[in-house]
């Protein structure tokens, strides 16, 4: 094991992605431009460290400004890491959390989940579908096929996608090996990459068709004005 081993592995990982994910990719940008293009919003949900993945693309500079990341803290690690565990796999939360936003049959959901397992993100996908919105799933098939379903539909995430992103990690969420201790977490680069790959891919057609895109410039470089593009989609972002 080198020095690097962790760098390594992760670039083995993300050319692993590009080659097995990346019709899927073109596929899931091609539904980020129709939503862009429909000013309508793209929402995207993740439990304990897939928030991170969610919180990727939200607010931030060369971002999409039509993103609704759903940070509720009752499921993530903010509140208390072994509570917010527990609380993933509490069945009728989902239902909950969706009903403190502004979500519409003509929007576009994303749901985040590594194993895919647990109630939350299961039941938030089954309310997607529900009510009738295209849904796209980040997970890892490795992990999500040698496990049981933790939700009463005895359903895994993977299950229910119009759309399954692999994000091509291990079962257990480790890249290296120390002695039969795993370590070396890959979801988290897995995921924003892919994510990030599907937005540039987007932007690429919207620019080749001159559409004006709904990118975020960085509050930290002196002239950046986003005010229009948040007046625009205030109304239907909670966390804007």
């Amino acid at each position: 094991m080198s020095a690097l081993s962790y760098i390594e592995e992760a670039q083995k990982l993300i050319n692993q992605i590009s080659i097995t994910q990346y019709d899927k990719i073109i596929e899931t940008s091609k539904l980020f431009v129709d939503k862009i293009k429909n000013k309508k919003i793209i929402h995207i949900f993740g439990t304990g460290h897939s928030h991170m993945i969610s919180e990727e693309l939200f607010d931030r500079a060369g971002g999409l400004a039509n993103i609704n990341a759903m940070l509720d803290d009752t499921v993530t690690i903010a509140s208390g890491a072994t509570k917010g565990s527990k609380l993933e796999r509490l069945s009728g939360l989902a239902e909950i959390l969706w009903d403190h936003y502004d979500i519409e049959p003509d929007d576009l959901m994303i749901i985040i989940s590594n194993s895919g397992r647990n109630s939350v993100p299961v039941q938030m996908a089954l309310k997607a579908r529900e009510e009738g919105l295209k849904l796209i799933v980040i997970t890892s098939l490795n992990h999500a096929k040698s496990c049981q379903s933790r939700d009463s539909s005895g359903k895994k995430l993977y299950e229910l996608g119009d759309i399954v992103l692999d994000n091509c990690v291990p079962s257990g969420d480790s890249l290296l090996d120390f002695n039969g201790k795993k370590s070396g977490p890959g979801s988290t680069i897995a995921g924003i990459t892919i994510l990030n790959s599907i937005v540039a891919e987007a932007l690429k057609t919207l620019t080749e068709e001159g559409f004006d895109l709904p990118i975020l410039g960085s509050q930290n470089v002196d002239g950046t004005d986003n005010d229009d593009l948040y007046k625009k989609y205030k109304a239907r972002i909670k966390h804007l």
